[in-house]
């Protein structure tokens, strides 16, 4: 094995996968196991469905996770979309969301890296799980108030970000 070389062939005791599925059969989240390698789950949040998708990737040993909403983004909002998606990601401390150019869905990202035959706990994949869904959660509005509501990037992650204090 080379210095640059840092995967090794490792047995799992089991596929990570199988992991989330377990995790998915607990807590009573519709799912759906696609492939050995990928599996995806809908969950319902407070504005939108989100469709996860877990996706073992071999060759890199990531539990990765990609979560999207019903959002199609027209090429005319393309631009103002993509700096949305720059000033969210600042805000960020794990994850990124995309432009996913090939269905013009956002679509929010993370991994889990899970090196020398790791597996991954079902806390783990839970929080993976929560980041996802918490982070689509937070700032969906925002990519609507662009598509929907023709904001600039800046005006609509401001009205996201805007927390009120004390009662009325």
């Amino acid at each position: 094995m080379t210095q640059l070389s840092l995967i090794e062939d490792n047995d799992r005791s089991e596929h990570p996968i199988d992991v989330v599925e377990r995790l998915a059969s607990l807590r009573d989240w519709i799912f759906d196991r696609i492939e050995t390698d990928e599996m995806s789950v809908s969950v319902s949040g407070r504005w939108a469905e989100y469709h996860v998708a877990f996706t073992w990737i071999e060759e890199v040993e990531a539990l990765h996770v990609a979560a999207a909403f019903d959002l199609k983004v027209p090429e005319r909002r393309r631009a103002e979309m993509l700096r949305l998606v720059s000033l969210v990601n600042e805000q960020l401390w794990i994850g990124h969301f995309d432009l996913w150019s090939s269905d013009s869905v956002v679509m929010f990202r993370h991994s889990l890296l899970l090196n020398d035959g790791l597996a991954p706990t079902q806390g783990q994949c839970a929080a993976l799980m929560k980041a996802s869904t918490d982070a689509c959660e937070r700032y969906y509005q925002a990519f609507q108030f662009v598509l929907w509501a023709g904001k600039s990037a800046r005006e609509a992650l401001d009205a996201v970000l805007f927390e009120t204090e004390g009662e009325a």
